[in-house]
């Protein structure tokens, strides 16, 4: 049998979609998503244009993952007064400062979903990789790209993947963890029980101060599309972090996979009288449920506590389900401690194409990792995931 081949396509509808999805069962985040995604960048000319590494064997696929193209910027790890000092120099020197970067991964999703056939054993697992990496390599420097990324690989696929990026030349940098909350519980009392005694007390506080919250689920938003846009972008400028365009979405990116992925796509809205103050995206899965993005309207979420309001309804909808994972994704950790979650780590793997400079990253990388910089996890002991 022959040793797989990899090449990169420049759109995910030139794969199949049984052949993407057999190799990553069970995702909502999949060959629907990362088409819906593609589309939504194309059709606004907003956020990156995600293309696809695709390895085959005899002619079938054995093995997927997400590519895209970024101008990075060598402060993007920086936040607060270090960005704004960072923004300030690149307004200066953006030559400096900016990289071109070749990355499998998505800016769409928190984990790079690298997938295989389940026709293929460890070696031919291993013999695919293999075959991808060469496939990046190629290309990078066919298009002058200085560095190749690995974005968010979470922990199988860093053992599945870390003993071929060592022997590439890869060094791993942290990024930031992803938060996930354990919800084994009949009812929301159970997992209330779980909290101290004080999270319970300020949770129902926070609840009874709500006043008059009207909570709907539904998968369609037609006639909401602009307004969920909106509260989108308010909420990330609001948040105080940037990470520049692996934060931005494409314009209709919500229409999009709402349209894509039909009832797996749920978004939660609050609404205080006829005004929309709040959504969550959730994308459902069999035995788990990605609160893929927040959106809210200030200063009524404030107001009315909307974020507690949100993530009780978040647990009643799992539970409701007898889904037993409830994953809230990046950034703002200190809540989702709070409220119980723990952190499963995600790291990046990164060469640059230049010797020298590749050293010089490899002494740096314990102290340009995206958690030290992170205010939530910046002065955790340890900064540790589970």
């Amino acid at each position: 049998m022959s040793a797989p081949t990899a090449r990169i396509v420049e759109s995910v509808a030139e794969i199949a979609a049984s052949a993407w999805d057999a190799c990553l069962p069970g995702e909502a985040e999949c060959h629907a998503y990362y088409r819906a995604c593609e589309e939504a960048a194309a059709a606004s000319g907003m956020g990156l244009r995600v293309a696809a590494l695709v390895a085959e064997r005899n002619g079938e696929i054995v093995a997927v993952a997400p590519l895209f193209r970024l101008s990075y910027r060598l402060d993007t790890p920086l936040q607060g007064r270090l960005r704004r000092l960072g923004d300030a120099l690149f307004r200066h020197l953006p030559g400096l400062l900016t990289l071109k970067a070749l990355c499998i991964g998505s800016p769409y999703a928190e984990r790079c979903h690298l997938g295989f056939s389940p026709r293929l054993d460890e070696a031919g697992r291993s013999a695919a990789l293999d075959a991808i990496l060469e496939a990046l390599s190629r290309q990078g420097t066919a298009e002058g790209a200085q560095l190749l990324v690995w974005k968010d690989l979470a922990p199988a696929e860093e053992i599945e993947a870390a003993n071929l990026l060592k022997q590439a030349g890869f060094v791993r940098i942290a990024s930031l963890p992803v938060a996930v909350l354990d919800l084994p519980f009949p009812d929301e009392g159970g997992y209330l029980a779980t909290l101290s005694a004080a999270t319970r007390k300020d949770i129902r506080r926070k609840l009874g101060k709500a006043g008059e919250v009207r909570i709907e689920f539904r998968s369609g938003i037609s006639g909401l599309e602009a307004e969920i846009d909106a509260l989108y972008e308010a909420t990330r400028r609001q948040s105080g972090l940037d990470y520049g365009d692996l934060e931005v979405l494409p314009q209709g990116y919500f229409a999009a996979v709402s349209q894509a992925l039909g009832e797996r796509a749920v978004f939660a809205l609050y609404w205080v009288g006829a005004e929309l103050c709040a959504f969550n995206l959730l994308l459902v899965e069999a035995d788990r449920v990605i609160d893929k993005f927040l959106g809210m309207r200030y200063p009524l979420a404030r107001e009315h506590n909307l974020y507690a309001v949100s993530w009780m309804a978040n647990i009643r909808f799992c539970i409701a389900r007898g889904v037993g994972l409830f994953q809230s994704g990046q950034t703002a950790y200190a809540s989702k401690l709070r409220f119980g979650s723990r952190l499963v780590p995600s790291v990046l793997h990164v060469r640059h194409r230049v010797t020298a400079l590749q050293w010089v990253l490899r002494r740096l990388s314990p102290w340009i990792g995206f958690d030290r910089f992170d205010p939530d996890l910046a002065g955790r002991p340890g900064r540790k995931a589970a």
